[in-house]
């Protein structure tokens, strides 16, 4: 799959920086932070999993969300890794365009699961009652379809106008991944249709969500404001408080990133508030959940405890 008249089989990946001195510390890091994504968010849907008590529509979102961060790190990471120990980080046009496919797939459908997410937290602390009802599971799974659906369309639009354009003789994008705005930069055809589709598109996949988690967020604490016991409102704080902290980090940088004017962004700082939405998000999204999560911390240790009794009935038993 190759544009027509487009003379580049290949991109090459300019990475995180050039700068020799940094490349094997930043391996080292970004590998860190990759190896916590990767076990935080795959422990915690095996928690979820292997836990009845977690089989509730908030932590059914949370199952996802974990699913979504640990693929879009994966997509991402290995490669951006490679740009630090090789001399030349090589990707296939048809490899940069399932990468920026699958990235765009899993960034917008993250975004629509945190506004599922909110919705959620509304219905169960301003109507408790109707919680069940509400969000049955028959619900729940209308919410994920919507949500991957949104995910398939955002990912489609942005791949199918960047496959249009023509690639000449440059071929170094100028970022660790193949994202929308370095790779609008090497076209030699017009781009006006590409930008006005992320204006569009970008907008309205963090518009939506925006809205959605602000109005939610907004009939919480009047409610939250109505309970008289001093208790009862920490308590529906806390249920609140984490999903917050990641929507700050996801919708903040992404904002940043795509919607403010091309003009006033260098790539330097592209890449920097990409790091925040690709890399960061990913791995502390099961830390926020899990450290400041009652429940999460009670599903491990039953699990912990579950192991640590398999691992001494094996052993009394000459297993």
């Amino acid at each position: 799959m190759v544009a027509e008249n487009s003379s580049v089989t290949e991109f090459i990946l300019a990475g995180l920086t050039n700068q020799q001195g940094l490349q094997m510390p930043l391996f080292f890091l970004f590998l860190g932070f990759y190896v916590v994504s990767v076990v935080g968010n795959l422990g915690l849907i095996t928690l979820i999993g292997l836990n009845s008590h977690l089989h509730t529509p908030m932590y059914f979102f949370l199952f996802n969300l974990s699913f979504v961060d640990f693929c879009y790190s994966t997509v991402i990471t290995p490669k951006m890794l490679m740009s630090f120990v090789s001399k030349k980080n090589i990707i296939a046009y048809t490899g940069c365009m399932t990468q920026l496919f699958f990235f765009l797939f899993f960034v917008v459908s993250e975004s629509f699961i945190l506004s599922a997410m909110a919705y959620d937290r509304y219905v169960a602390i301003c109507s408790p009652l109707m919680y069940r009802v509400t969000m049955s599971p028959q619900v729940c799974l209308l919410l994920l379809l919507g949500v991957y659906v949104m995910g398939f369309a955002g990912a489609m639009a942005h791949t199918m106008c960047m496959v249009r354009l023509t690639f000449c003789a440059n071929n170094l994008v100028d970022h660790y991944m193949c994202d929308i705005l370095p790779l609008l930069e090497l076209s030699c055809t017009s781009t006006h249709v590409n930008v006005l589709v992320v204006f569009i598109v970008v907008g309205m996949h963090i518009g939506v969500p925006t809205v959605t988690i602000f109005v939610s967020y907004a009939l919480i604490l009047s409610s939250i404001l109505h309970i008289r016991s001093t208790e009862g409102r920490v308590k529906a704080f806390s249920t609140c408080s984490s999903h917050i902290i990641a929507v700050s980090l996801f919708f903040g940088s992404g904002a940043f990133m795509y919607l403010k004017p091309l003009s006033l962004l260098s790539m330097n700082q592209g890449k920097v508030f990409s790091l925040f939405y690709t890399i960061v998000v990913p791995m502390l999204n099961p830390l926020i959940y899990s450290l400041r999560n009652k429940d999460v911390k009670v599903a491990l240790k039953k699990t912990m405890s579950k192991r640590k009794f398999t691992l001494l009935r094996k052993g009394q038993w000459g297993l």
